[in-house]
């Protein structure tokens, strides 16, 4: 029944969970709609980037051979290999129990001054 007001006493408590419901559908949606945009952070500390899977690597002077991630660190531009002593890309050991830590050596460094001339 219209009494002169917005709402009725009946239409007030409806409307109310209607609200709601619409802003909250509103906030829901927004990612898809309008997805927020990736921000470049130039100081982040972890600069580098790995292989996808192991590999074999091999120190420069040939005194060891193992299985192994690479990974290039793009600050200074050396390449490290991560040794994980199997094929999996990720460290693994099978006799003890802890979570092993795989301790890297340097394979080399590339010299981008040289790709100028």
């Amino acid at each position: 029944m219209y009494t002169g007001e917005r709402f009725s006493r009946t239409g007030r408590p409806l409307a109310a969970p209607l609200a709601i419901g619409e802003s909250a559908g509103t906030s829901a949606l927004r990612p898809y709609v309008a997805p927020p945009q990736p921000v470049h952070n130039p100081g982040s500390p972890t600069r580098s980037t790995s292989s996808p899977a192991a590999r074999c690597c091999a120190r420069p002077n040939g005194s060891k051979q193992v299985y192994g991630r690479v990974v290039l660190d793009l600050r200074n531009r050396k390449i490290w290999a991560f040794p994980t002593f199997t094929q999996d890309p990720y460290p693994v050991n099978a006799v003890n129990s802890t979570p092993p830590t795989s301790h890297p050596f340097l394979l080399g460094k590339f010299a981008l001054a040289d790709t100028d001339n």
